[in-house]
């Protein structure tokens, strides 16, 4: 019997401004925030925060060597984060989606990150598969139970788990079975791992082994469903168009032609597979479907004299990190005015933007610039934001934002637009 005794709780003293943030609701605290710890702290380990009084603040997940160094996940009054705690977490997540989705839709989010109390951990359904995707290493000591409850949760359904990069790394040295991008943790899933689900009655696959982010981009499910109320009788271009969902939509919706333009021949291959996927559906069946693959921000440079009755621009974000924000808002702006040029009269334009460094202000202002620029008159429809799935309670979660414009005349211009960009024009987020 060992005579060894626990290490004493990690304990944090924080900064004025740091102790403000946590009590604002921010689930963050950087390295240069903690001006004070009893001893050195490992990845996933509960760690408390202490107030200038020396009370009870928080409790969050310790992360040594990354600049986010505390996740939190509870603040106020003092509690024990056990099972039991996790267990009753999972269930008021469960039941903030209560209500949300029926039968005809089958795939959505179920946890989405901090915004929900999970840091750096979503999960998706597609259908009967659960995809489990760990952003972090704070996730590695706590594995275990989270299979354990997640299986209890949601008993008879499939689990798969995705890893991001800098957690596959982490997951080779643990020695923990089953922690592997693409590990089958429960249940069956289809050969291949593509899985057929619905969103609003259309059916889609995704890619749940080795898709981007969990094997599909449900958050643009609400600006789908617009788009699906704009498109009738119009032309239609989906620039960045990945496995083609828009244009789905654009074309059950009674778009007269449906072009999906994206630089991955992949990505248009999937999309022709949707479109087989839901060809029983008369309204989808009547529309051509055209691919081009071709890098979108090439394509817009081109001095021809296409025109489209509507163009969505949905490009992957341009600014990875605030070094890169100030030239993302150029190239949303350059990359908006081309799309113009391209849009008939009375032509409508969805631009949307999933860079979280930049902000919904910045990114309406650069489009609304574009639009100025055009010298033709427009008319402001609408902008969105994340739909109630993927909920976001930070200003770092609020990455999604679109805006609809609908514009009058016709631009003539045949001078290509000079794009420059961050990032190549390729599909991935």
């Amino acid at each position: 019997m060992s005579d060894q005794k626990p290490p004493a709780r990690l304990r944090l003293r924080v900064t004025a401004r740091a102790e403000t943030i946590l009590r604002s609701g921010h689930p963050w605290l950087y390295s240069d925030s903690i001006r004070e710890q009893n001893r050195p702290g490992t990845a996933g380990e509960l760690a408390v925060v202490f107030d200038r009084e020396d009370k009870f603040l928080a409790v969050g997940l310790f992360e040594p060597e990354s600049p986010i160094r505390f996740r939190c996940l509870h603040i106020g009054k003092p509690t024990n984060v056990d099972a039991t705690w996790w267990r009753r977490r999972l269930q008021e997540t469960i039941a903030r989606r209560a209500g949300l989705f029926g039968p005809e839709t089958t795939g959505y989010r179920l946890i989405h990150g901090e915004s929900d109390g999970w840091p750096a951990l979503v999960m998706d359904r597609y259908a009967d598969v659960l995809v489990l995707k760990l952003y972090s290493p704070v996730w590695i000591p706590h594995f275990s139970l989270l299979r354990e409850i997640l299986a209890e949760a949601f008993p008879g359904l499939s689990l798969v788990l995705r890893l991001s990069r800098n957690m596959e790394l982490a997951a080779r040295t643990s020695g923990i079975p089953g922690l592997v991008d693409g590990a089958v943790l429960s249940g069956k899933i289809p050969p291949g791992g593509r899985v057929q689900f619905l969103e609003n009655g259309i059916s889609f696959w995704a890619d749940v082994l080795k898709g981007q982010k969990t094997g599909f981009f449900l958050d643009q499910r609400d600006n789908r469903r617009e788009i699906e109320t704009l498109a009738h009788g119009r032309s239609v271009l989906n620039a960045f168009s990945f496995s083609g969902a828009f244009s789905l939509y654009a074309a059950r919706g009674g778009a007269s032609s449906v072009a999906s333009l994206d630089i991955s021949e992949h990505a248009l291959r999937e999309a022709k597979e949707n479109f087989q996927l839901n060809a029983a559906d008369p309204a989808i069946a009547a529309v051509a479907h055209e691919t081009i693959q071709a890098d979108v921000f090439e394509w817009f440079r081109e001095p021809h004299k296409r025109r489209f009755g509507l163009v969505i621009v949905d490009p992957p974000s341009l600014a990875k990190r605030e070094i890169e924000r100030q030239k993302a808002i150029g190239a949303y702006r350059q990359l908006n005015v081309a799309a113009i040029q391209h849009l008939e009269p009375d032509g409508i334009l969805l631009a949307a933007s999933c860079s979280a460094h930049v902000s919904s202000d910045e990114f309406f202002g650069a489009v609304r610039e574009a639009a100025r620029m055009s010298g033709r008159r427009f008319k402001e429809l609408k902008t969105a934001g994340h739909p109630p799935d993927h909920r976001a309670n930070f200003p770092e979660a609020s990455y999604l934002k679109a805006i609809y414009l609908r514009f009058d005349g016709a631009n003539d211009s045949t001078a290509p637009v000079r794009i420059s960009v961050p990032a190549r024009g390729s599909s991935s987020r």
